[in-house]
């Protein structure tokens, strides 16, 4: 896995924390969630680019 693939990865699952973290902290919020999963499939997207 390349350097910036591997750099948006932990940067989803820092995201992951954050969203999970605001949550817990101020109670749930679509939007978080919503974004969220929109970083994920950005995400998976680049990981299938490189695949390919």
């Amino acid at each position: 896995m390349p350097g910036s693939t591997r750099a948006m990865a932990v940067c989803t699952g820092g995201g992951l924390v954050a969203a999970t973290a605001y949550t817990v902290a101020l109670g749930g919020n679509g939007w978080v969630w919503f974004l969220w999963v929109v970083l994920v499939l950005l995400t998976v997207g680049v990981v299938t680019a490189r695949r390919v």
